[in-house]
């Protein structure tokens, strides 16, 4: 018997498959196109995120870095600034400098002017710093930079027991191994400061002498240590009282120079600082780099009548020069750390007084 409902005929087992095939497929072309440059641009946006971050970190460190070194530059710099002319007792201009090697006494030594504890040259002055050699070796000045003189008592702690004139020697209160011959020292009390260089000293170690000399620019050119000097064999005779001071003289030329890495080869300028050292009983200048990548330095200095700063060329006379302002261009030691993928370059400006001419 039929009925009005129509029989279904079943499909073929390989139609069947033919369909679900169908229904399986795949991304098309341009739908994976359009998913990998999605994923370029995410990718892009981190990778920009890390760069900038990390250029980021290199331009503060390099910061760090340069201000790092313009503060000690400065804290060195302004330390023997405000130290120049100073005696440890007076500044009543009273100084007997004896030494043979000063150009009060014949000699020709930068270190041994005292009455030029500050003195500054540039590329305009009338004349050349003597303690430099300009030119493009290792610690040689870089041509046409300022480079400034500075001279005073460096602290030592030390002060006579006993000043047993006529004889030439000091008595001291300690025992010390920091003295030797050659040594150029600074004697003070309230009546005046000689300056004298240690021809001797004793086997206890309490002891220094200041004999004449004979050798020429070197060593003293009397005995006697009073005030004003006379250069003959006793000269003018004085005694320091108990409890005057001692002190080793600081001579220092602060200046820009020129650097070589020795170990990469590497060249560019610094910060140096010629400092007076013993060498084997002579007193010599010897540089050392304070602070690397300093490429420029102006000083300007202020005369205790002037109304403003002038450079060395127009100082008139050095020893009213009560104040220094110094400027600096440092450059970070990474080649990259700028913006603009350059050094970071930043100035720095500082004013230090001249402590003993200020009143």
């Amino acid at each position: 018997m039929t009925t009005g409902k129509r029989m279904s005929r079943p499909r073929a087992s390989g139609a069947w498959c033919r369909c679900k095939a169908r229904g399986a497929s795949g991304f098309a072309l341009i739908e994976l196109m359009i998913a990998m440059l999605l994923g370029l641009i995410v990718i892009s946006g981190v990778v920009s995120v890390f760069l900038a971050g990390q250029q980021s970190y290199r331009t503060n460190v390099a910061l760090g870095d340069v201000q790092d070194g313009s503060r000690i530059a400065f804290e060195m710099m302004a330390r023997d600034i405000r130290g120049a002319g100073l005696t440890g007792c007076t500044n009543n201009g009273r100084v007997s400098n004896v030494l043979l090697a000063a150009p009060v006494n014949g000699g020709s030594s930068w270190w041994a002017d005292f009455g030029n504890a500050v003195r500054g040259y540039t590329a305009t002055s009338t004349a050349t710093d003597p303690a430099l050699t300009v030119g493009t070796g290792a610690t040689n000045q870089v041509a046409n930079t300022d480079s400034i003189q500075l001279i005073g008592a460096a602290d030592s702690g030390l002060s006579v027991a006993k000043d047993p004139e006529p004889s030439a020697g000091f008595k001291i209160n300690a025992i010390t191994t920091d003295l030797s011959i050659g040594d150029v020292m600074i004697a003070c009390d309230p009546d005046h400061t000689a300056i004298f260089q240690i021809t001797g000293t004793s086997s206890s170690n309490v002891q220094i002498n200041h004999d004449q000399s004979s050798g020429s620019h070197s060593g003293n050119c009397t005995k006697g240590l009073g005030y004003p000097p006379i250069c003959t064999a006793v000269g003018n005779t004085y005694s320091f009282g108990a409890n005057s001071q001692i002190a080793r003289l600081a001579a220092d030329d602060w200046y820009i120079g020129n650097y070589v890495d020795s170990s990469s080869g590497a060249k560019g300028t610094s910060l140096y600082r010629l400092s007076l050292a013993n060498i084997g009983g002579t007193p010599t200048a010897t540089a050392q780099e304070m602070v690397r990548n300093v490429s420029g330095m102006s000083i300007l200095y202020h005369q205790s009548s002037a109304t403003s700063f002038v450079g060395a060329a127009l100082v008139t006379d050095w020893s009213t020069v009560d104040a220094v302002r110094v400027t600096l261009n440092v450059q970070s030691s990474d080649q990259r750390a700028g913006t603009d993928v350059k050094p970071l370059l930043r100035t720095f400006v500082a004013t230090t007084t001249v402590r003993n001419r200020v009143k």
